[in-house]
């Protein structure tokens, strides 16, 4: 049930679902309190909302996305519990006292340097965005100015918002003690922080402190690909979980000869990629893209099937070969978009076969076996093992874009498969390691693959308390 509820939400584990529900029972709470009114439930309430808000800010919760769908973003949830509070004062016959009208002033003048504060942190980050993102890539010719510091623009708007924090406590502060300095303080400190926040932001906004256009950045990107000449390029374009499909290959286009080259379309996945010391150019512009001299290039690898791949396949001197990311019996493996490509390469013999079977068009005499380059590390063993209990990996596929249950294991038999590892009479040591996609499509395979790890994590508690099992782990 509460996994259900989790799915549902969008949540990812139960204490983002338990600050869910946090959040949504304090704000109906803070309005009671300010109603009645209650100082003291409107403080535990108001602390509550905060306390939430900032936990599923900081897990990046897709609840937090769904909130804005909805028209109850996070400004709307900091104005709403400010119109509560100032509420609250009225309640407590304070309508005619200074501090309510001082409160009113600061929260109309708080949300009024809210505007300045966003459009000089967005005018900065459009300034400082280059037309690419580099690795292992000497630029020169292109001097970039110090950014602002990360406290400044992390999470900027979010920060900005909870400076209101000391205006709040201060006026609560004041209705129970009766003393409206704690009020005229806590006003000032928030807006007093505002006003700073946006000053600190001034100074990199001068034209001094903004990096190249993007014609001086092409120009020196330009130059480089003239003087390392890139014989052999990986091309990569996909998703945000899809950094895995370029991180297989990383180990591999360290070895090619020649001068290899990694080239990315997506700026987010920049930071996702590996180590590596061969070059990453990432060019997320297609005009950039394909205004770039790629006439070096000898062999362009693709390890997957995605539209931007046709802003390199244009290039003629290049042979383009897919490698993919990994074989399996989905349709995928056979993809009818394969025959844009010089060559298709695969692991072994099923691979061309399944081509053949598909019949999609993928000439047999494209095809080349080459192996599987991430296995060369594994070495057979002759001798005796050192530990009698043998490890078993269970790795399955993903449910693919079909439909087909029998795209992977899990949905038929994951279960059963994991069930008679644990309880055989033999005792195994199970490592299990699904797709990252596995429940993109089918959330059914999303629920089996939970209810797998649970099993997986029963079956390591009931070992670690074995004595046996506890004797194996100090030999190993």
């Amino acid at each position: 049930m509460i996994s259900t509820v989790i799915r549902l939400a969008r949540v990812g584990s139960r204490s983002e679902l338990a600050a869910a529900v946090l959040l949504g029972l304090a704000f109906p709470c803070l309005a009671l309190a300010a109603l009645i009114p209650n100082i003291w439930l409107f403080a535990g309430a108001g602390a509550a909302t905060y306390a939430a808000d900032w936990y599923l800010h900081q897990k990046k919760s897709h609840l937090v996305n769904r909130l804005n769908s909805v028209r109850v973003g996070l400004p709307i949830r900091f104005l709403l519990r400010q119109l509560l509070l100032v509420l609250l004062l009225a309640r407590e016959n304070l309508a005619e006292q200074p501090v309510f009208y001082a409160a009113v002033a600061c929260f109309l003048l708080f949300y009024g340097l809210q505007a300045p504060h966003g459009a000089l942190v967005a005018f900065i980050r459009l300034r400082r965005t280059l037309p690419v993102v580099t690795r292992n890539v000497d630029l020169h010719g292109v001097r970039i100015p110090d950014a602002p510091p990360r406290a400044l623009l992390h999470r900027a708007g979010e920060k900005m918002l909870h400076l209101d924090l000391p205006a709040v406590a201060g006026v609560v502060t004041a209705v129970v003690t009766g003393r409206a300095a704690f009020a005229y303080a806590g006003i000032a400190t928030t807006l007093g922080l505002a006003v700073l926040s946006i000053l600190l932001l001034l100074p990199y906004a001068r034209r001094k402190r903004r990096v190249p256009g993007a014609g001086t950045v092409l120009k020196a990107v330009d130059t480089w690909l003239r003087e390392y000449q890139p014989t052999v390029a990986l091309y990569f374009s996909g998703s945000d979980d899809a950094a895995y499909q370029v991180n297989m290959w990383l180990d591999t286009m360290e070895q090619v000869d020649g001068r290899p080259i990694i080239v990315m379309r997506e700026r987010n996945l920049v930071p996702k990629l590996g180590d590596t010391a061969v070059p990453v150019l990432c060019i997320p512009g297609g005009q950039h893209m394909m205004a770039r001299d790629w006439s070096s290039l000898r062999v362009t690898l693709y390890p997957a099937n995605v539209g931007k791949n046709i802003h390199m396949l244009r290039v003629p001197t290049s042979k383009h070969v897919f490698i993919g990311h990994g074989d399996s019996d989905k349709l995928a493996s056979v993809n009818p978009f394969s025959k844009v490509y010089d060559e298709v390469w695969t692991a072994g013999r099923a691979g061309r076969d399944r081509y053949a079977l598909a019949d999609v068009g993928v000439r047999d005499e494209d095809i080349a076996e080459v192996g599987r380059p991430q296995l060369a590390p594994i070495q057979t063993w002759t001798g005796a093992p050192k530990n009698p209990i043998p490890t078993i990996l269970y790795a399955p596929t993903w449910e693919g874009w079909d439909g087909n249950p029998g795209n992977t294991s899990l949905l038929l038999a994951g279960e059963n498969i994991v069930r008679r590892l644990l309880d055989a009479p033999e005792p195994v040591r199970l490592v299990y390691k699904p797709h990252p996609f596995t429940g993109l499509v089918n959330k059914k395979a999303k629920a089996v693959d939970e209810r797998v790890r649970a099993m997986i994590t029963e079956a390591a508690a009931r070992r670690a308390a074995d004595p046996r099992w506890i004797r194996e782990a100090a030999a190993a």
